[in-house]
């Protein structure tokens, strides 16, 4: 038994399929097929089910890729130990970010990423929060920029900043003429959510408990680009983050911005990262540079004046 074949055998664990697996592996399909039946061969267990339709795992199988995603993460954790003692600065990093921050918040965040660790290659991927849990889980993210709270026992996480909402409005809207807003002007309006599945959507149902808004039950968008269209086509209303709302993100013709006055919602972003990561000590000077952007301090575009 070798890390080879245990690496071959967890990738056709997660793409249920020979071709994909090997492509994934970087060998061809009958290599990875020979190592996975000498691995049985050597357990003397079935670990695979193989029939022309669909490849599953047996009971015993499934057991195994658990271990040996155990032991590969492990594996990886020596070589990135080595790799931090021998140049913490460089190398890799993966960094995962959620849908309604990644495109909004990465044009000023690679920028510094870059101009203070040159040597470093940043890899970007974006998912939902559940899904980049569960890949900083696998070892396949180094870090993840989430909202609090972040309650997976096996993350370490530092808080970076918090975000303020911004009311959205279609100009004809009554809040539309406001310079700004108490959270209890909310109470009683229909605002526009995300689909489940978006942590902002639970941010902004928490908003609307605490001020007494409500969701609007027509229309769930799909994206943060989707309710900017709904809110200027319909006349409602919506909460964006600020981020969201700064250039270089251009700014739509049809909506009025309103900001909420002194404390009102927002979300907290954490940088997250593996407890048990070599790369602890580099994520703290991580975190440290990518606090509280500067651009959180610049007007929103087209507000009341």
């Amino acid at each position: 038994m070798n890390l080879r074949d245990l690496r071959y055998l967890v990738a056709l664990a997660e793409h249920r399929h020979f071709g994909r697996a090997a492509e994934a592996s970087f060998v061809s399909q009958p290599t990875l097929s020979t190592q996975l039946r000498k691995l049985e061969e050597q357990l003397d267990v079935q670990l695979v089910e193989r029939n022309s339709r669909q490849v599953l795992l047996t009971a015993i199988g499934q057991q195994v890729v658990a271990r040996a995603r155990t032991i590969l993460r492990e594996v990886d954790a020596i070589r990135e130990l080595a790799r931090e003692a021998r140049e913490p600065e460089a190398g890799r990093l993966t960094l995962g970010v959620f849908p309604t921050l990644g495109p909004y918040w990465l044009p000023h965040a690679v920028p510094v990423i870059r101009a203070r660790f040159p040597k470093l290659t940043l890899h970007l991927i974006e998912q939902r929060s559940e899904q980049l849990v569960e890949l900083l889980d696998q070892g396949r993210l180094d870090a993840a920029v989430l909202a609090e709270p972040v309650l997976h026992p096996g993350l370490s996480h530092r808080p970076l900043f918090d975000e303020p909402f911004v009311l959205a409005a279609a100009l004809d809207h009554p809040l539309a003429v406001r310079t700004q807003l108490q959270s209890s002007d909310l109470k009683g309006q229909d605002l526009l959510l995300l689909e489940d599945g978006h942590c902002m959507r639970e941010q902004a149902l928490a908003v609307c408990s605490l001020s007494g808004a409500v969701e609007a039950d027509a229309f769930r968008a799909t994206s943060l680009e989707t309710l900017r269209q709904m809110v200027a086509a319909n006349g409602g209303l919506t909460l964006l983050p600020k981020l969201a709302v700064l250039p270089p993100v251009p700014q739509h013709p049809g909506l009025r911005l309103v900001p909420f006055a002194g404390g009102g919602p927002r979300r907290r972003l954490a940088l997250c990262w593996r407890a048990t990561s070599a790369r602890s000590e580099f994520m703290e000077k991580l975190a440290t540079l990518l606090a509280t952007p500067a651009v959180l301090a610049d007007p929103l575009p087209g507000a009341p004046a």
